[in-house]
């Protein structure tokens, strides 16, 4: 199990650096998982500074959160309750909706994986295989291999392999060794398929950007997938309509419900703010729904901001009290003169604002990307 601590540093900038490698030998039970995390949290000595977990959706990994959530809760209060606190990798959540989609194709898959390692195996193959693509005129002779847990490198195989579907079956004319070259009705299926997935594709490659934040673009892609499937779940092709219908199932089974984690990084988004939800969730969700999850989330949006005012405030008041107590001491009379006007500084400089920042934030216009070229640089 790979730890990894991800950071916003004192000059704003995103950080990220492996904690630790941990040996989790079988049947790695959710309390296992737990007890590792924990503990080397409790070495790098940031247990009273983790907000979040994002894990992999897994029922080992579910019960490693509820321990964990526990655990934490003990000594800190955890921002927003605790309804921030498990954050399921969205990248997975993909990978899985995609692969139960493939699933309906998984036999004319295994041929072209089949195919494109017969021909890598060997160089002569190869040379073959580019002689006979040159003479069909087709451009590039190289073919992908795929990794069988990431679908889109399998997507990426597949997209491949489909330029070079004339090939293939003058392959099997001069090589009689090659038995699984995939039928015309096959690469039919294939770029069918392909053509759904290539929004997931898209997807995928934002949400799994690692150089810089991607929180805040989750909703917008999310929204696509969500209207991808939504289109094509009355397609008049039955291969086509049962594979939409495994995927809008396991879309709904983690993206059924709100994820305030996802809406509120979304709004933190200057070019976004509320108006992305509501945009977005009249799409996502019925009606009554989506207006019910709106104030949901503008409700977890305050309280949290509340939450990290009261934090700095504390901060704050820690940082006078200590400086107080260390710095020179003033003589009695002068203290005495001008205790009242301190006092009186004191309440006008720690009144709150009528108005919020955040309020502030959500009433000013959003940012248009138009008007700023470079308004993603700033984001990275």
């Amino acid at each position: 199990m790979v730890i990894t601590g991800h950071w916003i540093d004192l000059n704003w900038k995103l950080q990220k650096r492996v904690l630790n490698f941990v040996h989790m030998p079988p049947p790695r039970r959710g309390v296992e998982i737990a007890a590792s995390l924990f503990k080397c949290v409790k070495d790098w000595g940031i247990e009273q500074k983790i907000h979040t977990i994002s894990v992999d959706n897994a029922s080992a990994n579910d019960v490693a959160i509820r321990v964990l959530r526990d655990d934490f809760s003990r000594s800190k209060k955890l921002l927003g309750g605790g309804k921030l606190f498990h954050v399921r990798c969205c990248a997975h959540i993909l990978n899985l909706i995609v692969q139960v989609g493939l699933s309906e194709i998984a036999d004319i898959v295994n041929k072209i994986r089949d195919s494109v390692d017969f021909v890598n195996r060997s160089k002569t193959r190869l040379l073959l295989f580019a002689e006979i693509a040159q003479q069909r005129q087709i451009p590039g002779r190289k073919l992908l291999y795929d990794c069988r847990t990431r679908w889109n490198v399998t997507f990426e195989m597949l997209s491949c392999a489909m330029k070079f579907k004339d090939v293939f079956p003058r392959l099997q004319d001069r090589d009689p060794l090659y038995d699984s070259c995939p039928a015309y009705e096959d690469w039919e299926k294939v770029e069918k398929v392909c053509s759904v997935l290539e929004k997931f594709w898209a997807a995928t490659h934002v949400i799994s950007g690692s150089e810089y934040p991607t929180s805040n673009l989750f909703l917008q892609e999310i929204v696509k997938i969500k209207k991808v499937l939504d289109s094509r779940a009355n397609d008049e092709i039955d291969f086509i309509r049962a594979m939409i219908r495994k995927m809008k199932a396991k879309f709904d089974k983690y993206w059924g419900e709100c994820n305030l984690l996802m809406a509120i990084a979304a709004i933190l988004d200057p070019r976004q703010k509320m108006r992305v939800v509501e945009f977005a969730f009249p799409q996502m969700f019925p009606s009554f729904e989506a207006q019910e999850n709106i104030c949901s989330v503008k409700k977890a949006l305050f309280e949290l901001y509340d939450e990290y005012e009261d934090l700095n405030a504390t901060g704050n008041e820690n940082a006078v009290h200590s400086c107080a107590s260390k710095g020179p001491q003033k003589n009695a009379t002068s203290s005495f003169r001008w205790v009242d006007f301190d006092e009186y500084c004191d309440e006008m400089e720690t009144t709150k604002p009528q108005k919020s920042e955040l309020v502030d934030y959500l009433e000013k216009a959003r940012l248009k990307t138009g008007s700023n070229p470079n308004a993603y640089d700033c984001l990275e």
